[in-house]
């Protein structure tokens, strides 16, 4: 008996904690690599906040429309069906 915007939320916010937890492994792990990059980068820093935030920012909205795809496809099943379904 949830309502559209619960089903909506829930989906997203599964998602989302997946995506973030593996953006905070991947932000550990290119800090941790800087020294072997810092030989093919050039014009900026090998740790420059902007490009760390920047990438950030980019990978979780991709992800954030990639969640929303099949959460609002969620959201337009009759739980009925859902139910019989499975």
């Amino acid at each position: 008996g949830a309502e559209r915007w619960e089903v909506l939320s829930m989906v997203v916010r599964q998602g989302m904690r997946l995506v973030l937890g593996g953006l905070a492994i991947g932000a550990v792990a290119a800090l941790a690599l800087t020294r072997l990059m810092s030989g093919i980068l050039f014009g900026i820093g090998p740790t420059d906040p902007f490009t760390f935030a920047g990438v950030f920012v980019m990978l979780a909205g991709v992800a954030l429309a990639a969640c929303l795809v099949p959460a609002r496809r969620a959201t337009r099943i009759d739980p009925i069906i859902a139910l019989r379904s499975s």
